[in-house]
């Protein structure tokens, strides 16, 4: 059985359940190696294009509602429906598009290395919560939403609750390099987050119900600086 946590609504009257696995697998002690990759901030940061919280906000915003978030969680969502339907053939695609759609070396290390981490360590430490062929299917390189999809599909977890997971777990990991770098401080961090809850939501539930057919960015620079990040010779990050 699943377990679960009480978590209260909006409006603070009814109760809804929230899975504890998803808490536990985007959680920042889960050996995925998040706090290593930075997502290109590493560059805008040291062009100053993210300096203060308004900067900070606008930027990964954007990349929720325009970017490289989004896709992820429409990605997602196309990995969750296959691992439901124990359709291999189908997650293996969607996995191969996932990562062709990496634009530049760093993004495609960053969504792999984190990916593949997180079913090894899934498989390993949740033993029989992915079917034996959908681990073959995952069995090379595995972008990293493509992964959590197929491991919350295989275990029945809520599609639209692990979208708001992967992309709470995403907004933080960048706060977090924020912060590191002396881009903004924990308290602004937290505003930053605080600000882009909605968001969050909102994005996941859309993507919850969209297709592959609706994936597509407009987050030019934030491309940009991954490309850019790859040649800079001073670098906390591998992103």
């Amino acid at each position: 059985m699943t377990g679960v946590t009480d978590m209260a609504d909006a409006q603070g009257g009814s109760r809804e359940t929230f899975p504890v696995e998803l808490q536990l697998w985007l959680s920042p002690s889960f050996p995925v190696g998040s706090f290593a990759y930075s997502h290109g901030l590493e560059w805008a940061v040291g062009q100053a294009r993210v300096h203060d919280r308004a900067s900070a906000e606008a930027w990964i915003g954007d990349l929720l509602r325009h970017g490289s978030a989004r896709n992820d969680a429409i990605l997602l969502a196309a990995a969750w429906r296959a691992a439901r339907d124990g359709d291999a053939v189908r997650l293996a695609e969607v996995n191969d598009l996932a990562l062709a759609l990496s634009g530049s070396r760093e993004r495609y290390l960053e969504t792999s290395t984190q990916g593949k981490a997180f079913v090894t360590t899934v498989g390993a430490a949740w033993p029989g919560r992915i079917p034996k062929e959908l681990f073959v299917a995952l069995s090379g390189p595995v972008a990293y939403p493509v992964g959590v999809g197929a491991v919350a599909g295989a275990a029945d977890l809520p599609l639209a609750g692990t979208a708001q997971a992967l992309l709470a777990a995403f907004v933080s990991n960048l706060v977090s390099a924020l912060v590191r770098l002396a881009a903004i401080g924990q308290t602004d961090g937290q505003r930053v987050i605080a600000c882009l809850a909605a968001t969050i939501s909102s994005v996941a539930s859309n993507a919850s119900s969209s297709s592959l057919d609706e994936l597509g960015g407009a987050s030019f620079v934030s491309e940009i600086a991954a490309l850019a990040h790859e040649t800079q010779e001073t670098r906390m990050f591998r992103s």
